[in-house]
């Protein structure tokens, strides 16, 4: 199916005349910059950051081109994948008119996006297998439905989605597919940023908090046709990432053999995690994960929260959590962390056997 983006679009944005910012009307080299109002005499700081940073990243989006082979303006970087998330809504919803549609249990940013942006929400649940219901979806769709947000591998439940069963919504939907990929460092799976140029209405989202171990910078990507990265680029904020942020990213970037290496571990540490909660009696459930995280079904999932708790461990209670009842969520720790994670737990064994035997 041929998706016309401009159909999609809200009118306001497209009569948008974007804020022009002093370093995006001049992105030249220069001695002297007295255009940005900045102080020009420094800042209190040892390093100066009295410039404002580059508002399009180029330099983070070059790389990032390269990793992934693709063009630097297929890229939007923003201020976590949440930002990506709430543009998207900004371009392509208009508030009480336009719908969109998630698949529970998932990622609960969308909602409260959705909700921010007075936007209905449409829910198609996932299967016993938290797998896609792609005749569920189609039934729900509507002539309003605008975005489609699929989390592949999922939050909560941390499984890949089929991929054959997202292109072929890809294929029929007349909206924008959302593929959220915070997680697909940890998967096998391949990315769907090989799909962009396939398919003009999917939007992937990525993110450098995860296995890249930068959370406290919030950066995230976004990956899509050049026509839907210039969308994000006219509705976002000028200098939406700061200096720090991006330096830190760039950095990052020159040691990549280390995260390569996190990644490892905390792969070879998730299957120790799953081995050690198989063992344990009120562990019932352990679901298939290519995420840093466990989700396990347990027999009473709020006593065992609060149980680590009181031994200083804080895991996600998921109880309340559609289709998620007696699960708890375990991200995968260190080495040590897990050991202390697993003993914590062998000794709510211990203490739940004691006060039946009394």
């Amino acid at each position: 199916m041929s998706v016309n983006l401009q159909n999609l679009v809200r009118e306001n944005i497209k009569r948008l005349t974007p804020y022009s910012s002093a370093r995006k009307e001049f992105t030249g080299v220069a001695e002297i910059f007295l255009d940005a109002n900045e102080n020009s005499f420094g800042s209190p700081l040892s390093e100066n950051f009295h410039r404002y940073p580059d508002p399009l990243q180029s330099e983070i989006k070059e790389k990032v081109a390269n990793w992934n082979n693709i063009e630097a303006n297929e890229i939007f970087v923003g201020n976590g994948s949440d930002e990506a998330i709430d543009l998207l809504f900004r371009i392509f919803c208009e508030p009480k008119k336009d719908n969109i549609l998630i698949c529970p249990p998932t990622y609960g940013m969308y909602k409260v996006s959705a909700d921010i942006n007075n936007i209905e929400i449409k829910k198609a649940s996932l299967t016993e297998d938290f797998e896609l219901n792609p005749d569920a979806i189609k039934n729900v769709i509507d002539e309003n439905t605008k975005l489609l947000f699929i989390c592949s591998p999922n939050n909560p439940t941390g499984n890949s989605l089929d991929k054959n069963a997202i292109l072929g919504l890809a294929e029929n939907f007349e909206g924008i597919i959302v593929i959220d990929e915070a997680y697909i460092h940890f998967s096998e799976k391949k990315s769907f940023v090989s799909e962009i140029n396939n398919y003009k209405n999917i939007v992937v989202l990525q993110t450098f908090s995860k296995a890249w171990g930068l959370a406290g910078l919030r950066v995230g990507l976004a990956f899509a046709n050049a026509e839907i990265i210039e969308l994000f680029n006219k509705v976002k904020p000028p200098y939406n990432v700061s200096e720090i942020a991006q330096n830190a990213v760039l950095k990052a970037f020159e040691n990549k053999p280390k995260v390569e290496k996190m990644i490892a571990d905390i792969i070879s540490e998730r299957e120790n995690l799953i081995e050690n909660l198989a063992k344990l009696d009120f562990v019932t459930k352990i679901y298939p994960t290519d995420a840093n995280f466990v989700l396990a079904k347990t027999t009473d999932a709020n006593a065992i929260y609060q149980f680590l708790v009181d031994e200083k461990i804080i895991v996600r209670n998921r109880t309340n959590v559609e289709m998620c009842q007696g699960c708890l969520r375990f991200t995968i720790g260190t080495p040590s962390e897990n050991k202390e994670l697993i003993n914590s737990l062998r000794k709510f064994t211990t203490e739940a056997q004691r006060k039946q035997s009394l």
